[in-house]
């Protein structure tokens, strides 16, 4: 398992909404400002799946990350698994300290992969704590 975190200044409550309303998933879900999340949709409930379209804003690549939510404990904890099978954990606390924690995939090495993860994570802090209440 590989485990990405940040400390974001916000209730337990906005980072929730924040990572699970698909409106303000296209406006973090991508690891750099070369990148956007044109499309993303989702069904939390339990089975429930989501789709989130990750693009380069040229067009020259982009993929869809799906999967299905196994577990939700809102405002602090989602579990779900991606299309080909990897596990993903996500937790939040009152403190405002967010954990991803994800099975690697074989393709890339567990460096880049975590280096990706934390910076769509990052990605995520700068919104929710640059978001108005």
């Amino acid at each position: 398992m590989i485990e990405v975190s940040v400390q974001i200044k916000a209730s337990a409550q906005k980072i929730w909404d924040c990572f699970t309303q698909a409106d303000h998933i296209q406006k973090w879900n991508f690891a750099n400002a070369d990148w956007h999340c044109p499309k993303a949709a989702n069904e939390l409930v339990p089975g429930g799946h989501f789709s989130y379209t990750m693009a380069a804003k040229d067009g020259s690549f982009s993929f869809d990350l799906e999967g299905t939510f196994d577990r939700i404990a809102a405002p602090y904890e989602l579990d779900y698994h991606l299309a080909d099978g990897r596990k993903v954990f996500f937790k939040a606390d009152e403190t405002g300290m967010v954990t991803h924690t994800f099975e690697p995939e074989m393709e890339n090495s567990e460096e880049l992969q975590k280096q990706g993860w934390q910076s769509i994570l990052n990605e995520f802090s700068r919104y929710v704590q640059n978001l108005k209440d």
